[in-house]
């Protein structure tokens, strides 16, 4: 396809101006059983070409399915027209900005291939560790799947840009419920977050096949654990809850496009300003975030962005202050801001805007031990299960599954619906203790929804264990 693709834009791109293809081929396959009854297998293909034309300082794009020269000529012919419309209306000159002509090639590191195995042994073992989930007759509930997705990425320019990536990923998960009177409580294998690249060796690597008993067990446990008591104490975080407070309290706040107020109708706006880019402190001096799509395995790593931009790391939090943000290409330029190779779109159908990929907090210098023996009264809290953040994206509340008292430097006491809220600037400025590469953790969100129309993004975090001081803490109802 994608050979045939090259010779086919050759035929139709304009010799003038800029104009990239953007190929994509998605397979997805699910497998998936409940309560030891398989789920239908859900498998499903796409792949299309997205067309994109600066020309006279406008900007237009067109999607198309039909893959032949005629339909790539129709696609590029509506792009140029919509480039024409939009020339000296838009927010930014499109023509002041160099896009790029990369060269280059990446692909997702895999050691056991997802075909390698047949589709009757995956069925096999889901459904054995579904089973190995109902360990007591108060387990109301139970699920196991493993979602595989593979993605072929070609980008072409009219300048002789040629990218191709190829990203294989695996997202494992296990979910069980238990049940007692009243009283329900749930475990999650990361709660979605044990998703990597790579094939199956990723089965082993986030424990799909050891740790469901243990989450069985612990919902059982949970059932007759004491509430969350309210105050304000040290909160230690493990990843699986980490990474969605950086997800949502310093990601999204930093998007470039939700900066410049693109989000406000929909998704919200953000407390971060322009002016606070290069001075502003976002927390401690232990804070030190990355935007990293080098680490093999992450869920978003990636050689190029959708604009062609070359990924690299960078530090967008260093000891505490704000060094960039997250945008790309068009808005670098349009703001003057220093951003990232981050520009992506969720398919062939979608322009590309700026989203997270890999936010990941480094790793600092404590041990698990050595943090929990510096807390007199405080909590740990694992595996996110609830989160509500205010449209500026500064005020937030999460709610996780597993709680357990921390007192006079030691672990006691399990507590149910455990919760904490804050405010992310106070929140970032009271991080207290940041651990070593002992408790880091690669992790990842599949499911980050922006935009309108809506696209549903893939992004990576990585995070140790992290301590907090004085945060608000509550239990649920």
């Amino acid at each position: 396809m994608f050979e045939e693709l090259k010779e086919k834009f050759r035929q139709v791109m304009p010799g003038s101006g800029f104009c990239s293809l953007r190929a994509v081929r998605e397979s997805n396959e699910i497998v998936q059983v409940r309560q030891s009854v398989l789920q239908p297998i859900t498998r499903y293909e796409d792949q299309g070409v997205m067309i994109t034309v600066v020309a006279g300082g406008g900007y237009g794009y067109a999607a198309t399915s039909d893959l032949s020269v005629n339909g790539l000529r129709a696609a590029v012919e509506r792009a140029q027209s919509w480039a024409a419309l939009s020339a000296g209306k838009s927010v930014v000159d499109y023509g002041k900005i160099a896009y790029p002509h990369p060269t280059g090639e990446y692909a997702s590191p895999v050691k056991s291939p997802w075909e390698s195995v047949p589709l009757k042994d995956k069925i096999d073992m889901v459904s054995k560790e579904c089973a190995r989930l109902k360990i007591d007759d108060r387990i109301a509930d139970s699920a196991a799947s493993l979602w595989y997705i593979k993605t072929d990425i070609l980008y072409l320019t009219n300048g002789g840009g040629e990218v191709r990536q190829a990203l294989e990923r695996l997202l494992p998960t296990l979910r069980v419920t238990a049940s007692e009177g009243a009283e329900s409580q749930t475990r999650n294998l990361g709660a979605g977050s044990y998703a990597l690249q790579g094939g199956m060796e990723i089965i082993d690597k986030v424990g799909f096949l050891t740790e469901g008993p243990r989450l069985a067990q612990e919902a059982i446990a949970l059932l007759s654990a004491p509430n969350c008591p309210s105050g304000t104490m040290d909160l230690l975080l493990a990843p699986d809850q980490m990474h969605l407070q950086i997800h949502e309290s310093i990601g999204h706040p930093l998007e470039i496009d939700r900066i410049l107020g693109d989000e406000r109708n929909y998704a919200g706006t953000t407390f971060v300003k322009p002016e606070y880019v290069g001075s502003f402190r976002y927390g401690s001096d232990l804070l030190n975030i990355t935007y990293d799509p080098t680490i093999p395995d992450q869920w978003a790593s990636f050689g190029f962005d959708d604009d062609g931009l070359k990924a690299e790391k960078l530090f967008i939090i260093e000891k505490g202050i704000l060094k960039r943000a997250l945008g790309g290409l068009v808005s670098q330029t349009r703001s003057g801001l220093p951003g990232v190779a981050t520009t992506r779109a969720d398919g062939w159908r979608r322009p590309p805007i700026d989203r997270m990929s890999n936010l990941n907090l480094e790793p600092g210098t404590s041990t698990f031990d050595e943090m929990v023996a510096s807390v007199e009264k405080g909590i740990y809290m694992q595996t996110n299960t609830s989160w509500s953040i205010d449209d500026s994206r500064n005020k937030f509340q999460f709610g996780c599954e597993w709680g357990r008292l921390i007192e006079n430097g030691k672990l006691t006491d399990l507590v149910r619906k455990p919760n904490y809220r804050g405010i992310s600037g106070t929140f970032w400025n009271n991080l207290k203790m940041v651990g070593d590469q002992s408790t880091f953790r690669v992790l990842g969100v599949p499911n980050c929804g922006k935009g309108e129309p809506n696209q549903i993004m893939k992004v990576g975090h990585a995070s140790p264990a992290a301590l907090f001081a004085d945060v608000e803490v509550f239990g649920g109802e």
